[in-house]
């Protein structure tokens, strides 16, 4: 019998979504002020980092699967930072307050540096309404 390949794993997810989020990187950083494109970017940012951190349980389970607890462990360290900084960005973000954006900006580029983006791959969709989406999400103020 052979091997089965998944074409979707969450390893590829998880290189599509630092892709996206560089990319969103490299759009917020050209912007002068905080608008409504610059809000769905910063929302999409903390989407594309909560789905890698969902992935990274589910690809540290395949490491242990094969008895490298070590390994599992490791992977699960290096990325750690992910569901970290999705929820301070989020927080950023609930709180309206934007002038703590670029410091956090700063805080994730060493993450995405090592992507080398020489042309902009992803279209305004792929940010589009995520700051109300995020929003949605924003538990009510008691």
């Amino acid at each position: 019998m052979s091997r089965v390949i998944n074409p979707d794993s969450t390893g590829k997810q998880r290189s599509q979504l630092m892709r996206t989020a560089a990319e969103i990187l490299r759009h917020l950083s050209q912007k002068s002020e905080v608008d409504a494109q610059a809000k769905d970017m910063a929302a999409a940012l903390v989407f594309c980092l909560r789905e890698i951190d969902e992935g990274i349980e589910q690809s540290a389970a395949a490491w242990e699967k094969r008895d490298y607890w070590m390994k599992a462990e490791e992977f699960r360290q290096k990325w750690r930072w992910a569901g970290a900084m999705a929820d301070a960005l989020q927080a950023i973000i609930f709180a309206d307050d934007w002038s703590q954006m670029p410091p956090m900006m700063v805080k994730l580029l060493p993450y995405v540096a090592d992507i080398k983006i020489t042309k902009l791959t992803r279209k305004e969709t792929a940010w589009q309404g995520a700051y109300q989406r995020l929003l949605r999400e924003k538990p009510p103020v008691t």
